[in-house]
């Protein structure tokens, strides 16, 4: 079988810690053939940790030698990369968010289409255990019509304090595109992609612009903190489904929590941890699965799929026209915020 040919557009954490390990564990199927970042020194020394052939110093080298490219780059450079690969002929599986703007995704989605090559959006909390399974229950109506969503995606005092993630310019906001992105796409995709309506949303800063800040991950500049830190919003869906969501980097909370409830017609869920809500026999009833202890990690889970979709042996999990639909919803959070005042769909 051939190997598909890999190259990767920045070297920072993400790739260092999820992406290449990932594919390296491929290995029969996937070769990585390059690296490229802005930062030579640390692409040469990402190469010669992961025994990686060849070190580039523009991306538009990668694209010859290469099947396909992940990219790992700050937000603002997600479209320009993106674009520029799949016009090389070459599939892209580009970090989460797609884009910071709607139209930069409707591009790259016209891009792909246009270079008839793949494009997918690393949104991995899809391919993790409990979430694979919520999907199937929800398809065989476990849970009946979802009504109401309940999401938060909460950090106590964890605004990232390396790289480019409070630097608006570069990353397009805070802890809504680079965290509650996650699980807006995985409510997104649970709900079967409910259409919006309305969104009404208030963003937050307050507590990170503050002197002598407490942060467990890292130290940042307070004075120059332009992003939010904490988002509330409340939407509404056709077909009267609605979502409570809110996600944080630095909230005064007891603890970390990631929740995602669905409430039912028929039932309801709740993904971390899972659980099943119904009532039967004239009685409620909570079930709990007992999950894989060897289960794939949603990192070696996404990579595969890339991979096989490359190859023609599978269709992509998370498919760009969806990653669309959540960068609008973050656009919309954001306009309403800044409007003061909910924004309708049109």
């Amino acid at each position: 079988m051939n190997k598909l040919r890999m190259g990767i557009i920045g070297v920072g954490g993400i790739a260092q810690t999820r992406h290449i390990p990932a594919f390296q564990q491929l290995s029969d199927e996937v070769e990585l053939i390059a690296v490229q970042d802005v930062n030579k020194e640390r692409a040469q020394q990402v190469a010669e940790n992961f025994h990686i052939p060849y070190v580039l110093d523009e991306y538009a080298s990668l694209f010859p030698l290469v099947d396909a490219v992940t990219i790992c780059t700050p937000n603002k450079f997600h479209a320009e990369i993106t674009i520029a690969a799949l016009n090389a002929g070459v599939h892209v599986l580009c970090e989460k968010p797609m884009a910071i703007t709607t139209e930069q995704c409707e591009a790259m989605i016209q891009a792909a289409e246009e270079n008839d090559r793949l494009l997918a959006i690393a949104y991995h909390y899809r391919y993790m255990q409990e979430a694979q399974i919520a999907k199937k229950a929800i398809q065989h109506h476990a849970i009946g019509d979802p009504l109401v969503a309940r999401v938060q995606a909460m950090r106590r005092r964890k605004v990232p304090g390396w790289g480019v993630f409070t630097n608006k310019a570069l990353q397009g906001g805070g802890s809504l595109i680079d965290f509650g992105c996650h699980l807006l796409d995985l409510s997104l995709w649970l709900m079967d992609d409910p259409k919006p309506v309305e969104v009404n949303a208030k963003t937050y800063n307050r507590l990170s612009k503050q002197p002598g800040q407490v942060n467990d991950w890292g130290t940042f500049d307070h004075e120059t903190f332009e992003v939010d830190d904490h988002v509330t919003s409340y939407v509404t869906f056709e077909n009267d489904l609605t979502m409570q969501f809110e996600c944080s980097w630095a909230a005064n909370i007891k603890e970390d929590h990631t929740t995602l409830s669905i409430s039912g017609a028929d039932g309801g869920l709740n993904v971390f941890p899972l659980e099943l809500y119904q009532s039967d026999y004239g009685v409620v009833w909570n079930s709990q699965p007992v999950l894989k202890e060897d289960a794939p990690s949603e990192g070696y889970a996404q990579a595969r799929n890339f991979v096989q979709s490359c190859l023609g042996n599978e269709e992509l999990v998370v498919k760009p026209e969806q990653a669309l639909k959540v960068t609008k919803l973050i656009e919309a959070i954001y306009a309403s915020s800044g409007a003061g005042t909910s924004i309708k769909f049109t």
